[in-house]
């Protein structure tokens, strides 16, 4: 079950909206990304638990992921404690990944930055061999990713890198867009909410342009680290 990246988000349609450009090209690259949704989003407004499972799912088709698993932690209520560090070390664990991809570090749901941080020391955890963790009843070996960075969300977090994501912006789009009752349809009848509006979904394009027009290429998404990035040399640097 090794992967290469793990993308964990507070919300089902919280990895397509902040990295979905990031993950797609990854995969296009032959890397291998799971997904980790942490609740079912089963407090938001529009849509119901089930219909954002299968609206993940078909999310996850789009994006191409090797994995998806939901936690089924409680939406809303996110805490960082030693239950839910588990839960999250066994997965760790479990996909064995080089990178996590997490929630943005501040955002307008406390979801989002709890989820940050728990992720965050999960990833420390998990690295312990005191710690013991079981899948399928076999004791788990230890394992601490490389890297944590974390996506960006609602809020204009700063980036300290960005990804080229130049060619990939539709099949984001058409991923983040399989959370049908998530977001603008203005044959739908359900109440609005501030991420199903015409000026949100127009919002994730403008973003991916306007990073991308300071970074030198079409569209990106930023992302934030916990930790300095060495580089090995300059090769691989967009310069324009």
């Amino acid at each position: 079950m090794k992967c290469d990246f793990l993308a964990i988000g507070a919300h089902p349609d919280d990895v397509e909206l902040g990295c979905g450009g990031t993950i797609i090209k990854l995969i296009s690259e032959g890397k291998t990304v799971s997904v980790i949704d942490l609740t079912e989003g089963e407090l938001g407004t529009r849509g119901t638990a089930e219909t954002r499972a299968q609206e993940a799912s078909d999310a996850a088709k789009i994006l191409g992921i090797t994995a998806r698993e939901n936690l089924k932690l409680k939406d809303g209520f996110l805490n960082n404690s030693e239950e839910y560090q588990l839960k999250i070390v066994e997965k760790i664990r479990k996909y064995r990944p080089e990178i996590v991809l997490a929630n943005a570090i501040d955002d307008r749901h406390p979801d989002h930055a709890k989820a940050a941080k728990l992720v965050s020391d999960a990833c420390f955890l998990s690295g312990l061999k005191k710690i013991e963790t079981f899948d399928n009843n076999e004791s788990q070996e230890v394992w601490r990713p490389k890297h944590i960075f974390h996506y960006i969300q609602w809020k204009n977090v700063v980036p300290e890198f960005v990804i080229d994501i130049t060619g990939f912006m539709d099949q984001k789009i058409e991923a983040c867009l399989a959370y049908k009752t998530q977001f603008y349809n203005p044959e739908s009848k359900e109440p609005i909410t501030p991420i199903a509006t015409k000026d949100f979904l127009e919002s994730l394009t403008y973003r991916a342009q306007d990073l991308g027009r300071l970074s030198g290429v079409e569209f990106a998404e930023g992302f934030t680290t916990e930790k300095l990035i060495a580089l090995k040399n300059f090769e691989g640097i967009i310069c324009n």
